[in-house]
């Protein structure tokens, strides 16, 4: 399933989440070289976060292949900023093209509700919870790990949490078969959470690169314990007045 929009009613212009999805692009334009080989390896080894060189596991001079001859090589440092420029690195066209869609779709009425500034808050809280989450599963991964998707994982609990029964507008793919539903945005979301749950396992210990699916689920519960710390009472009464002048409630 793939989420096109939602039924929610926005209190204003979502200034903070715009913001972040320029963020996003202008890193993948002028950092990343819009995927391009040399580029997007540079990136991934000095914004990556790497668990294994942020904890000290790895020796000084470990080198780790991205490519045909391309290499990170650790060089003792830990770069704790990494902590946050991984938020705003991608691996793909897919990649941001995803992250930036269901950022867009759910980061509105999140914000809605919080107002820019304690959601800047929460987008990078939830962010490092995912951070967290990922390096806790495999700390000895050399792996450099890029992406939104923790941080957007946190939009997404928060916004299961309070606006459950919201109606979303989703494309369903049944094989060859595409056909466009609604669901309760309780459903929609449940269901992404238990692709990451059931992805995850058997990613546990595992050496190899791919989805790090245990930061989307860390993004998630942490968005969604953030949620009850960082709404705004007077914002959410605003949003569910206006929810309820629109039927919507």
């Amino acid at each position: 399933m793939f989420p096109l929009s939602d039924n929610n009613p926005r209190l204003g212009w979502p200034v903070v989440t715009a913001l972040l999805i320029a963020i996003n692009c202008l890193a993948w334009l002028l950092l990343q070289g819009m995927g391009a080989d040399r580029p997007l390896a540079n990136s991934l080894c000095q914004f990556g976060l790497i668990p294994a060189d942020l904890l000290g596991i790895a020796a000084e001079g470990t080198r780790i292949q991205l490519g045909q001859n391309l290499y990170c090589v650790i060089d003792g440092m830990p770069g704790w900023l990494s902590l946050l420029s991984s938020m705003f690195m991608h691996g793909g066209w897919m990649h941001i093209i995803g992250n930036m869609w269901f950022l867009w779709v759910f980061g509105d009425n999140v914000e809605d509700v919080m107002g820019p500034f304690r959601f800047l808050a929460f987008y990078l809280l939830s962010g490092l919870a995912a951070a967290a989450a990922q390096v806790v599963s495999d700390p000895s991964s050399a792996v450099p790990m890029v992406g939104a998707s923790g941080a957007i994982g946190g939009v997404m609990g928060a916004y299961a949490r309070l606006y459950p029964r919201a109606r979303v507008n989703t494309l369903l793919f049944l094989g060859i078969w595409i056909t466009r539903i609604e669901v309760p945005a309780l459903f929609m979301l449940g269901y992404w959470f238990l692709l990451q749950l059931l992805g995850g396992l058997p990613a546990l210990g595992s050496t190899e690169g791919g989805v790090a699916f245990w930061a989307h689920i860390g993004g998630f519960v942490g968005g969604l314990g953030l949620s009850f710390l960082l709404v705004d009472p007077q914002r959410q009464r605003r949003q569910q007045r206006l929810r309820s002048l629109q039927g919507l409630e």
